[in-house]
């Protein structure tokens, strides 16, 4: 049985008694943070243990956006812009950026990124959020998210775009508080939905903590209507996941949030801060992934045999170069 869930980690080496749990869990796949990650050796080691630990080749994701958002850094891997500033240089400029990130990711054993983010900025979006954004329209950021997604899976690298169904608008920080936005279906539709409809065939996406005040009290990730509208309206049948349950954009406990987020369609619960007593309210409330999150999942793993592809071909210009 396969637990609803992505989970996290509390440190750099995986300890028995998580090995254990995650184990018992089977989670669909992990998390990492810069507590997880030291240098490259330790990291492919760390991402070998979790597979071990669960006895398959589980995904492993990570928010490797550039900026402010960057889990892996200098000395051992590259630094990037945030990822507004590098929009300006377009979408082949992005798509390279992403494809090298990409490889950084799959040397060290990772196969998922957090990324692309298709949230619209604005003057007003709050500052947690504005220069993660891939632009302050639709077109550019549809053309910047699309880019980034080809980059990442050309090397096998899972895309997930977030925050579905937008956050934007967002004036707070859905860590720490749940934002509200006012704004009727039919702008939205036209404005911050557009680019998810647009990249609808992406593998992954992450929910928003956010509260579309004309369409539902509750934020999308715990409403039915919202992620209703991400099926039905956006088109996304791909494997969708919580941001992080954690956050205080949701209330009530770690166990109801998970339970609320379930039951209003969203197929995985992400949580990210490695506590054990939390983790074990989101097996107890999340339960097994349905046959529907399944079959999404599945689909999203068949992607990564890119990876092979573009292995091989990197390892036949190297042999071609040497004997040129």
């Amino acid at each position: 049985m396969t637990t609803a869930a992505i989970f996290g980690l509390l440190g750099t080496e995986l300890t028995r008694a998580e090995r254990d749990f995650f184990r018992s869990a089977d989670p669909w796949g992990f998390i990492l943070f810069a507590r997880n990650i030291e240098t490259p050796d330790q990291l492919r080691r760390l991402t070998g243990d979790l597979r071990d630990a669960v006895g398959r080749d589980a995904v492993i994701t990570i928010d490797q956006e550039g900026g402010r958002v960057q889990r892996m850094r200098a000395p051992h891997w590259a630094e990037w812009t945030p990822p507004l500033e590098d929009a300006e240089n377009g979408a082949k400029a992005l798509r390279l950026r992403y494809r090298l990130i990409g490889q950084e990711l799959r040397a060290v054993g990772i196969d998922s990124n957090c990324a692309p983010t298709l949230d619209i900025a604005s003057d007003e979006t709050h500052p947690f959020l504005q220069n993660r954004c891939l632009g302050r329209n639709v077109a550019d950021v549809v053309s910047h998210g699309r880019a980034v997604a080809e980059g990442l899976l050309q090397v096998g690298v899972l895309p997930v775009m977030k925050h579905m169904p937008g956050h934007g608008r967002a004036r707070v920080d859905s860590h720490f508080e749940t934002p509200a936005v006012a704004a009727p279906l039919a702008e939205l539709t036209d404005t911050d939905f557009a680019p998810f409809r647009a990249l609808n065939d992406l593998p992954l996406g992450m929910s928003a903590h956010i509260r579309f005040t004309e369409l539902d009290d509750a934020p999308a990730t715990a409403s039915a209507r919202m992620i209703g509208i991400i099926r039905d309206e956006i088109g996304f049948d791909g494997l969708l996941m919580t941001d992080d349950i954690s956050m205080n954009g949701l209330s009530g406990s770690i166990g109801e949030r998970s339970a609320a987020a379930i039951a209003a369609g969203c197929d995985l619960i992400l949580h990210c801060h490695g506590d054990m007593g939390e983790m074990e309210e989101v097996v107890a409330n999340a339960g097994a992934m349905t046959s529907a999150a399944q079959r999404r999942g599945d689909d999203a793993l068949r992607l990564r045999a890119k990876r092979t592809v573009v292995a091989r071909r990197m390892a036949e210009k190297k042999v071609s170069g040497q004997q040129s």
